[in-house]
């Protein structure tokens, strides 16, 4: 049975994001014949495929009119940004009641840093996002379930999404760490550069290599697709304990996969919002086991 995936708010937000793309200086023809081939890979998706995946076969399509996005300067403005904040949120996460609870409350936060569900990011909102990001809320059983399993787990996988946002997973895991001491913790990025996720040169630019074993999944898809992904990946995902899964792309290509994946994110878009029955801009921390 193919889980649903795409419907059509994903559909609408496609078509208004990558339509919207289209350079003015193309001629009348070349602009009528780049919307048949975003409107044609849109409506050839079947409902098993997700935004990401969908995604990815645009840009491939925008390339060959020669439309590329370059999100280099964006990535290190944000991954450096991020590491000028560091010090000090992870101060509070040290003075906090619960550091574990207080580190993925920052996680969560940190993943407004999003250019694929948003057209822009507001600096000042992602302050004001971080400043009250002991005000998300979790839902005390599901947290505590997370805890048990994190101390006792020997293999946990990380699955990041966005740069900048990488920095405050980078103090998730060191809280992990400081737990559970013999647990091996391997996070898997981007395989390839894609909107302003995170891949293996963030992630040594940021000193997360320094705290985990890190790789890329072989795709540049957005999201975490498990027959997609590279074999070595998919083993690690495989054979985890626990898995924690970062962003909306990720959401959107393993739920209900029924692996022991804990789901971290902002809803930043209007769908998600409505999936989940909650205003934009909250956070999000569920199980795939117990959706």
């Amino acid at each position: 049975m193919i889980t649903e995936k795409l419907n059509a708010q994903c559909i609408s937000c496609l078509l208004d994001k990558h339509l919207e793309s289209v350079p003015e200086d193309f001629p009348s023809c070349k602009k009528t014949e780049y919307m048949q081939g975003i409107l044609k890979i849109i409506g050839n998706a079947n409902i098993g495929m997700s935004a990401p995946e969908i995604v990815e076969q645009i840009e491939s399509f925008k390339q060959s009119f020669g439309i590329t996005s370059d999100f280099s300067q964006i990535k290190s403005f944000y991954n450096q940004l991020m590491l000028s904040f560091e010090k000090e949120i992870e101060v509070k996460i040290e003075n906090s009641e619960n550091p574990l609870k207080t580190a993925v409350k920052y996680a969560m936060a940190g993943n407004y840093i999003d250019f694929g569900a948003m057209k822009s990011v507001d600096e000042q909102k992602l302050k004001e996002t971080l400043k009250n990001a002991d005000k998300i809320t979790i839902k005390k059983a599901e947290f505590e379930r997370f805890e048990k399993e994190i101390n006792t787990a020997r293999n946990i996988v990380y699955l990041t999404d966005n740069c900048g946002e990488i920095v405050l997973d980078k103090l998730l895991i060191r809280q992990i760490s400081r737990l559970n001491g013999k647990a091996k913790i391997n996070v898997i990025v981007r395989g390839e550069p894609v909107l302003n996720d995170c891949i293996v040169e963030d992630a040594k630019q940021t000193g997360l290599d320094k705290l985990a074993t890190v790789i890329g999944n072989g795709t540049r898809i957005a999201g975490t697709c498990l027959d997609k992904i590279s074999s070595s990946a998919k083993d690690l995902i495989d054979n985890a304990d626990i898995i924690i899964s970062k962003g909306q792309g990720n959401f959107e290509t393993l739920r209900f996969c029924g692996k022991n994946i804990y789901y971290l994110f902002l809803c930043k878009c209007k769908m998600f919002a409505e999936r989940f029955k909650v205003n934009r801009f909250e956070g999000i921390f569920i199980n795939d086991k117990r959706m």
